[in-house]
């Protein structure tokens, strides 16, 4: 083990010197789980892309929403979050218990430094629950018999994938890795998934840049592609748009026009 100096041990299997996507983007929501050359790669990102973090920031906030919509309109109280990143702030089981403090839900990642941090991820309204299970999201048998303790899943569940799948290069294997999850959820449950996309041929040039700097890359994909996901779902209104235009409110940005698109179907 190593340490931070007066923060928490880090495992051995973290390298702290090379930028991890993760934490980059944890950096742009201003949060702390962060090292010198996450904050580099992100300053060098954003400085060849401002709006960048603004984009990071609309992401978490079609997050917001959609759980929003779910936990109130549609009255899911079962989440399973697959892919879930660093905790930043309206995280899913704050956005759900807020509204209904009998939520339950369980976060998705095997990132080691989310593992570390997992504390910040598993406080919960005393009525509800909150746990995690540490596996590659790819690995649904994993997913789904770990996320079976706390979540009844012969009940509806809400499946929240969020501006994650990009991380998985072969469109194949992340289209697989949704419908194999969807399948095995009853009916009534709900997919709420998101995808960045390039917002213009500047923006692509410098993401294409950082995937070859070695970090864990992101692949960008168009709406087009990425509706598949929602093959034989049931769209929630208004449908497959751009995070923006997903039931906006009064804190609702209007920046990300391209940058990253989304959906709530509902799962015959």
């Amino acid at each position: 083990m190593s340490t931070t100096g007066n923060g928490p041990e880090l495992p051995a299997q973290i390298d702290t010197s090379v930028a991890h996507s993760a934490r980059v983007w944890n950096y742009w929501l201003g949060g702390k789980d962060n090292f010198p050359a996450d904050r580099a790669a992100g300053d060098a990102y954003r400085g060849k892309y401002p709006l960048i973090e603004t984009f990071a920031k609309e992401s978490r906030d079609f997050l917001r929403r959609t759980v929003t919509y779910l936990a109130r309109d549609a009255g899911i109280r079962q989440f399973l979050d697959v892919g879930a990143g660093l905790p930043t702030a309206n995280n899913t089981h704050e956005v759900a218990q807020r509204i209904a403090p009998e939520s339950r839900i369980v976060y998705v990642d095997h990132d080691p430094l989310v593992l570390l941090h997992v504390h910040a991820l598993l406080t919960s309204a005393p009525e509800g629950a909150t746990a995690y299970v540490e596996a590659d999201m790819r690995d649904t048998e994993t997913v789904l018999t770990g996320a079976a303790k706390t979540l009844d899943l012969t009940q509806p569940v809400a499946l929240v994938i969020s501006d994650v799948l990009g991380h998985i290069v072969d469109w194949d294997d992340a289209l697989s890795l949704v419908r194999r999850l969807v399948e095995r959820l009853p009916s009534g449950s709900y997919l709420s998934l998101s995808h960045s996309t390039a917002s213009d041929e500047a923006h692509r040039a410098v993401q294409d840049e950082y995937n070859a700097s070695g970090a864990i890359p992101y692949i960008f994909r168009e709406p087009e592609t990425t509706i598949a996901f929602f093959d034989g779902l049931e769209m929630v209104e208004p449908g497959m748009v751009s995070w923006p235009n997903w039931r906006p409110d009064a804190n609702t940005g209007t920046t990300t026009a391209r940058a990253g698109w989304g959906a709530v179907a509902r799962i015959p």
